[in-house]
C-alpha cells in the first residue's frame, strides 16, 4: 500500500505522515528513511527538529539521500516504512548530476530516469510494504526563474502526478489540516 501526503513547506504534512506511519505500523517499529542532507547550520537544524519531533516513537532509520529503491528492496515482508521526503531526493538527483557537466536536456532525461525506476521499485514492494511518502507541493507558484529551479519543479510536480497514480491514498496537509485527495481517510 502506499500513501502519498503532500504539502507545501511547513504545513505539517511530515507531522502527519509520521503519525498514520505509526497507525499502520501497530506495534511495530516503522522504518524511516531519510534523504534529507545537511549541506547548511540551517539545515542541520531542521533535521534535528525532525528527530526530536519523532523521538516518543521508536523509528528504525535509514538514511538514503539517492538510494531509495536500494533500501526499499533491503526491508523484510510487512513492515511499514516512511519516505520523507521525494522533494529532498528530487533535489539531491539534481545536485548529483551537477558534477557531469550536461545539459538541460541530459539532466532531464536522467531525471526521468531515475523518477521511472523508483516508481517501479515502489509499485512493486507495495505489494510487501506498508509505504509513506512524504512529498511537497511545489508548483502552487509563478513559473520559476532558472533553468535548474524549473527542472527541479517541473519533476517535482511530475513525480507527484505520477506517484499520485499508483497511490491508494493521497493526503494533501495545509495548515496542519489533512484534506483526501484520494481513497479513504483512515487509509
Amino acid at each position: 500500500m502506499i500513501h502519498l501526503v503532500l504539502g507545501g513547506a511547513r504545513s505539517g504534512k511530515s507531522s502527519f505522515a509520521e503519525r498514520r506511519t505509526c497507525e499502520y505500523a501497530g506495534n511495530s517499529s516503522p522504518y524511516y528513511l531519510a534523504t534529507a542532507q545537511a549541506y547548511d547550520n540551517e539545515m542541520q537544524a531542521r533535521i534535528a527538529k525532525h528527530q526530536k519531533d519523532r523521538a516518543q516513537h521508536y523509528w528504525l532509520l535509514i538514511e538514503c539521500p539517492l538510494d531509495i529503491e536500494q533500501a526499499l528492496l533491503e526491508l523484510p515482508n510487512h513492515s511499514t516504512v516512511l519516505i520523507d521526503c521525494l522533494t529532498l531526493w528530487i533535489n539531491n538527483v539534481l545536485m548529483s548530476l551537477d558534477s557531469l557537466d550536461a545539459n538541460y536536456e541530459n539532466k532531464s532525461q536522467q531525471i526521468t530516469a531515475r523518477i521511472a525506476d523508483l516508481l517501479h521499485v515502489l509499485s512493486e514492494h507495495s505489494k510487501r510494504l506498508t509505504i509513506v511518502v512524504v512529498a511537497n507541493e511545489v508548483g502552487l507558484g509563478v513559473v520559476p526563474l532558472g533553468e535548474q529551479t524549473r527542472l527541479f519543479v517541473d519533476h517535482a510536480g511530475w513525480l507527484n502526478q505520477k506517484l499520485a497514480k499508483v497511490a491508494e491514498q493521497v493526503t494533501l496537509v495545509t495548515a496542519g489540516l489533512p484534506l483526501t485527495l484520494k481513497g479513504s481517510e483512515h487509509g
